[in-house]
């Protein structure tokens, strides 16, 4: 999304991040996704990395040249990659362990940090009536990560970040046709 938003062309690979991916692990001994092949460069693998990378690429574009409002969207940004962080430990002990080796305690607890995460973004969601930052683009990948795996159980409780998407969206688009 960062990528189209700021004119970046991209080939965009699926990849799986299990242990028979020779192509990812062989760039990236962590196996990790995302991650950008850059030719005769050093790969980058993490949101993080990536979206930096991108914002020095296009001279500050992706993120605010002030201090207090650069740290607020990194701030956004850590703690939806964090909360994405704790939605992954579940999705792979489900899917990962049988059945019977389960670890509930460590579910329950990701899922308190997910809960908690997604109260205070509840209470701080973020503006999208001007430039879509990295915080932005970390928190709609969250959302649909979200609706992929958890949707409905996530957005209870929480209508003002379950609209935010459609927020996003039409900011995405007003600003992608400006740029076009």
């Amino acid at each position: 999304m960062a990528a189209r938003h700021l004119g970046i062309n991209l080939e965009e690979v699926s990849a799986s991040d299990g242990p028979d991916a020779p192509d990812l692990i062989g760039s990236n001994p962590l196996g990790r996704i995302p991650m950008l092949i850059r030719n005769g460069e050093m790969p980058l693998c993490d949101s993080v990395a990536i979206m930096h990378f991108f914002d020095r690429l296009t001279e500050g574009r992706l993120y605010p040249r002030s201090p207090d409002q650069r740290a607020e969207a990194e701030m956004l940004e850590a703690l939806c990659d964090g909360i994405t962080d704790s939605l992954l430990s579940i999705t792979y002990e489900r899917r990962l362990r049988p059945e019977e080796k389960i670890y509930q305690p460590w579910i329950d607890r990701h899922w308190l940090k997910v809960a908690r995460g997604l109260d205070y973004l509840e209470k701080h969601t973020p503006k999208t009536d001007k430039a879509l930052n990295g915080g932005h683009f970390a928190l709609a990948a969250l959302i649909g990560y979200l609706h992929l795996r958890y949707a409905g159980r996530w957005s209870v409780g929480r209508p003002q970040l379950a609209a935010w998407p459609r927020q996003f969206s039409a900011l995405f688009r007003e600003q992608m046709k400006t740029a076009a």
